[in-house]
């Protein structure tokens, strides 16, 4: 989940490769006077009323929403183009988790419009990637509007994250990637103690998870994130914009765990050099962060809160 104008589009110049868009995100004959207008598209899927709404700044440029909250951009000439502050966040994730090029095994728990598993596999080729997504419905609409790269090594899996977790074996992933959503909601068994032992399993032992989270004033959801995780991984940073910090405004915020030292000094290099800088804590500050915040257990989880209505509205 994004804040609708949240996004950090800047005008590239096309990259040339010839069509007008038929509509569907596949390209047609011709850039003249018949070019074809693309046309939102809208489907009822399992979480609610999709839509796909092109980018009127980049020509194959499409964002998804879900029940009017905005979930993904992608660009399909430049899927190493990130649009929104907190995938561009998770982006440097994918950037620091190996040398330049070295392909990865990464696991995506929620899918939206594959966004993350299109930047690895253009950043990254010859990774091996899964997406596992619950809303089969909203699969088949991406896959059909916003076809994938058929070179691209991408497994998509429709189901429950937690079951796709479990069906993977010990250290098999280089990187986990939870950014799931129900509406506008992480459901609740995506938010506790057990359900991040079982990432930890799934991860090699230099591996590293990363998490879109979303809170607001008085952020007591994102501090109970960040001390559920402190259970299980030993190392810990948290990205965010300096007024989602402050609890002046609900929005996303990037957790990034792991049982070994982190790039902190890097990520928080390229959080700050962003079109929308953010600012990351680790360490003392961060655990400070946390006031005394409780684990959370499966028996006490709730999904996190409801963003409030103007979270949507453009700015």
């Amino acid at each position: 989940m994004a804040r609708r104008g949240a996004s950090t589009r800047g005008r590239v110049k096309a990259s040339g490769k010839g069509g007008a868009d038929d509509g569907t995100g596949r390209r047609g004959g011709g850039r003249g006077p018949g070019r074809t207008e693309r046309e939102p598209v809208s489907r009822q899927v399992a979480g609610g009323l999709a839509e796909l709404l092109p980018d009127r700044e980049r020509p194959h440029g499409w964002t998804l929403l879900i029940d009017g909250a905005p979930q993904s951009h992608v660009d399909l000439d430049d899927p190493a183009h990130l649009s929104f502050a907190y995938q561009r966040r998770l982006g440097h994730v994918i950037d620091l988790a190996a040398p330049p090029l070295r392909p990865l095994h990464v696991l995506h728990l929620g899918g939206g419009a594959f966004t993350l598993a299109r930047y690895t596999a253009a950043t990254r080729p010859r990774s091996t990637q899964q997406i596992v997504e619950l809303d089969a419905p909203l699969v088949e609409l991406v896959r059909d509007r916003l076809p994938l790269d058929p070179q691209a090594r991408v497994r998509v899996r429709a189901a429950d994250a937690r079951e796709g977790l479990g069906r993977l074996p010990d250290g098999w992933a280089d990187l986990v990637i939870a950014d799931v959503f129900s509406g506008a909601r992480t459901p609740a068994h995506l938010t506790s103690a057990e359900f991040l032992t079982e990432v930890r399993r799934v991860l090699k032992p230099e591996g590293r998870y990363a998490a879109n989270l979303t809170d607001g004033p008085p952020l007591a959801h994102l501090r109970g994130q960040v001390a559920t995780a402190a259970a299980v991984f030993p190392e810990l940073a948290l990205a965010a914009d300096p007024v989602v910090w402050r609890g002046r405004r609900f929005g996303n915020a990037v957790l990034l765990a792991s049982g070994l030292p982190l790039p902190v000094a890097e990520f928080t290099r390229r959080v700050a050099s962003d079109p929308h800088p953010g600012r990351v804590e680790h360490g003392r500050a961060l655990a400070d962060f946390t006031g005394g915040a409780a684990v959370v257990t499966d028996a006490a989880a709730k999904p996190s809160p409801a963003p409030p209505p103007s979270v949507f509205e453009n700015p």
